[in-house]
């Protein structure tokens, strides 16, 4: 069965149009961006004691930038198709796919303010989690409609697994509770690499 929510659905013209379904979570995403600060989110990331597999914060830009943009890719491709086509199946998976991206859209959009502005490990976890989930069940939707709308998301599914390990892990590590590790100050300069809390740490031990 399937749901279509008009009041949690984004505008049809975020949709419709390659350029705006494009450019509108690339836009949406920079800007929490740059409205939580880019270098205190990476001072923040290097202050706290990290699992392993941990990405230099430099990789998070680029990364976001073309999961983005795939996700608008998908999103057009899933509209225009299903709006187009003469099943009321399909129609019906192309209006609840266009909810659950609204969604998970939101839920993205969530998890910076309260994993690095409000400093709640836990919250920002569970929005992880949920947002992971949404993508999965929006994918076998979406994928209904078009193949190629669900494998364009494949990618940021794959991202959200990965970055809902690094939360959890990081929530763990740090004991959930951010408030008294997360320093202001940037990374001492000249040290030739990028220090994490946990590294600094054993590199005084060692002294």
């Amino acid at each position: 069965m399937t749901t279509h929510i008009p009041a949690l659905t984004l505008p049809q013209q975020l949709f419709a149009q390659p350029a705006v379904a494009i450019l509108f979570p690339v836009v949406l995403g920079m800007g929490m961006g740059f409205l939580i600060s880019p270098k205190s989110i990476q001072q923040g990331y290097m202050a706290l004691k990290q699992p392993p597999f941990r990405p230099p914060p430099w990789l998070f830009a680029p990364v976001w930038t073309l999961l983005y943009g795939l996700m608008g890719y998908s999103a057009y491709r899933a509209w225009t198709i299903g709006m187009s086509s003469a099943s009321p199946r399909t129609l019906a998976l192309t209006l609840h796919g266009a909810t659950l991206y609204t969604i998970q859209l939101g839920l993205n959009q969530l998890f910076s303010p309260l994993f690095w502005y409000y400093k709640k490990p836990v919250a920002a976890c569970v929005d992880s989690v949920a947002l992971t989930a949404t993508i999965a069940y929006l994918i076998s939707v979406w994928g209904q409609v078009d193949r190629m709308a669900g494998w364009l998301l494949a990618p940021y599914l794959a991202w959200m697994c990965f970055a809902s390990y690094l939360s959890i892990a990081i929530g763990y590590l740090n004991g959930w509770n951010f408030e008294d590790k997360i320093r202001h100050e940037p990374p001492t300069a000249g040290s030739g690499r990028t220090k994490y809390v946990n590294e600094k740490a054993e590199g005084d031990k060692s002294k």
